[in-house]
């Protein structure tokens, strides 16, 4: 085993790195841990400006996760002049087949960072090891404190009940959050004073209970600009990710161009089931004429903490 040491400086979200250990298995990066900050003077919420608009934030696992679960949704706020956010609580640092540490984490953070560019939105990478995320103290503070900076009216992330681990702790950050937000001295951002409302994406899981269609949002009218924001993330869709292999993403030539349009395909497939799935709710919110012809929408469910939402409080969340 050989141990090689350098120094980094990398922008935004991914940190300092302090050295990287090469072994048969691959590079594996540890980034410096940072001092704990001085006591400083409360800070108030990034104040929801005087238009009326909605202020969103969405949680995901990793470099990709959130713009998935935000995606053509998050268009349609942000063409409506909302303000969203979407975060990823790890950095993807070993989330692909070829490559590790801080280089895949640099590259993912540049991904998402061009996808929220394309998407209209803003994004923050916390700079937590892929793999490694546990629903601590620590994190729960974190995810309380980005939820009363944003000054969040809605917070969306994943169900529980999922089989990567990050996503399910991910999942019960944002839970553990839904309560504490309002707790006066639980970290030096004021509390909100009202209580956001919470929404589960649509997975495909059945137990302990499956997920439920509160709410359908169709986005036929966004769905080419969404899947050229999604599509930037090629360490992701075009070449695999963890369950990637070589040659999964050639070069060039014919077999490029057909992978290009395969993952394509393949994404709008995805909400293209959406629609399939939850028409009933499309039928609900849209009328039937309009509900029975929306060919891609995204689903959400209401979470039972945090704000309870009614029917006219969804049109407004949801005024599409």
């Amino acid at each position: 085993m050989k141990f090689s040491t350098a120094t980094l400086v990398f922008t935004g979200a991914i940190g300092v790195l302090v050295g990287t250990l090469i072994s048969d298995r691959g590079p594996r990066v540890a980034f410096a841990t940072p001092a704990p900050a001085p006591e400083q003077q409360a800070i108030d919420p990034q104040p929801a400006p005087a238009d009326g608009k909605l202020r969103i934030i969405v949680f995901g696992a990793h470099p990709d996760d959130a713009e998935y679960r935000g995606a053509g949704v998050a268009i349609k706020w942000a063409k409506a002049g909302h303000h969203v956010k979407l975060v990823s609580a790890t950095n993807g640092d070993i989330g692909h087949w070829e490559s590790a540490g801080g280089p895949l984490a640099k590259r993912r953070l540049e991904e998402v960072r061009a996808v929220a560019k394309a998407m209209g939105v803003t994004n923050e990478v916390l700079d937590i090891h892929d793999g490694e995320l546990m629903p601590t103290l620590e994190n729960r503070r974190t995810f309380a404190r980005l939820i009363r900076e944003w000054n969040a009216d809605i917070v969306i992330g994943n169900r529980p009940n999922d089989y990567h681990p990050d996503h399910r702790y991910t999942s019960i950050l944002m839970q553990d959050s839904a309560y504490m937000v309002g707790v006066p001295f639980f970290t030096q951002i004021p509390p909100l004073r009202r209580n956001p409302a919470y929404f589960y994406t649509s997975d495909r899981f059945q137990k302990p209970t499956p997920f439920h269609a509160d709410v359908a949002v169709g986005i036929d009218e966004v769905i080419e600009p969404m899947l050229d924001a999604l599509l930037l993330m090629k360490s992701q869709i075009h070449e695999g990710g963890a369950d990637g292999h070589p040659g999964i993403y050639p070069a060039e030539g014919a077999a490029r161009q057909k992978r290009d349009t395969d993952v394509r395909t393949s994404l709008a497939r995805r909400y293209e089931q959406q629609a399939n799935n939850y028409r009933d709710a499309l039928v609900k919110f849209y009328g039937p004429e309009k509900g029975k012809t929306i060919k891609y929408a995204q689903a959400f469910e209401i979470c039972e903490y945090g704000r309870q939402p009614n029917q006219a409080d969804l049109k407004t969340m949801f005024p599409f």
